[in-house]
């Protein structure tokens, strides 16, 4: 089992182009699974996981509701932002300026097969990261994410998630606001859930912004160390 991770920080890239590469890594490690299968000679598969931040987009799972765009091509137009229709699962969310946003494309079978544990510890990584400046994130009960206040009036979603896997490889993952324009989730129903605020970590904290390479760094600990693994 290969528990070596290889990071790339994609800087600020297209999402389609990003998507793209993600297929591209993803292709790549199912490919070496299937030749694994056919020969007596097994080839370790590699692990990934991107850093990236978007220009303004929206993006639709697969199970979404096209419904819960509240913009029309020329209204996303006028604001600078693109939607995509994807593979993951969920339903709709918004990436751009601070935010980040970070793509593990894993081959499970290097860390344990179960797609439930995988969703948790990606939660968990965030919620870790987010104890460290003493925002207490939480688990809010059927939505995968991690949100404040779950279960509140005042309930308030800080990190969006939707992951896809295949032969037990991963692509997509989460995005956690970190210093990001709240005023871009007014044009969604976040997520499909109606009624529930959207907060970022700048306005938890009452500043004007938070250095994102030192949350970075801390998401890169918390995940190392439930995945027992290790970056290059």
């Amino acid at each position: 089992m290969n528990k070596q991770i290889q990071l790339q920080d994609l800087g600020n890239k297209d999402y389609k182009a990003t998507w793209d590469y993600q297929e591209e890594l993803f292709k790549g490690i199912v490919d070496i699974k299937i030749q694994n299968r056919n020969s007596d000679s097994q080839l370790p598969t590699p692990n990934f996981l991107l850093f990236v931040e978007h220009p303004h987009v929206y993006t639709l799972g697969k199970s979404g509701d096209i419904s819960n765009l509240l913009l029309s091509e020329k209204q996303l137009e006028a604001k600078g932002a693109t939607f995509y229709k994807i593979n993951r699962g969920g339903d709709i969310t918004y990436h751009g300026p601070g935010q980040i946003v970070g793509y593990p494309i894993l081959d499970l079978e290097n860390f344990f097969t179960d797609i439930h544990k995988y969703l948790r510890f990606l939660e968990e990584v965030i919620i870790l990261t987010l104890a460290e400046y003493n925002i207490i994130g939480v688990r809010s009960e059927g939505e995968t994410g991690v949100w404040l206040d779950a279960g509140t009036p005042f309930a308030r979603k800080i990190c969006a998630m939707g992951v896809r896997a295949s032969r037990w490889v991963t692509m997509h993952g989460f995005a956690l606001n970190v210093n990001s324009n709240l005023g871009y989730f007014d044009n969604i129903i976040p997520c499909g859930i109606k009624g529930k605020a959207v907060t970022s970590m700048h306005v938890e904290l009452g500043v004007e912004k938070v250095e994102e390479e030192d949350v970075k760094d801390k998401i890169l600990k918390h995940f190392s160390d439930l995945f027992q693994s290790s970056f290059v």
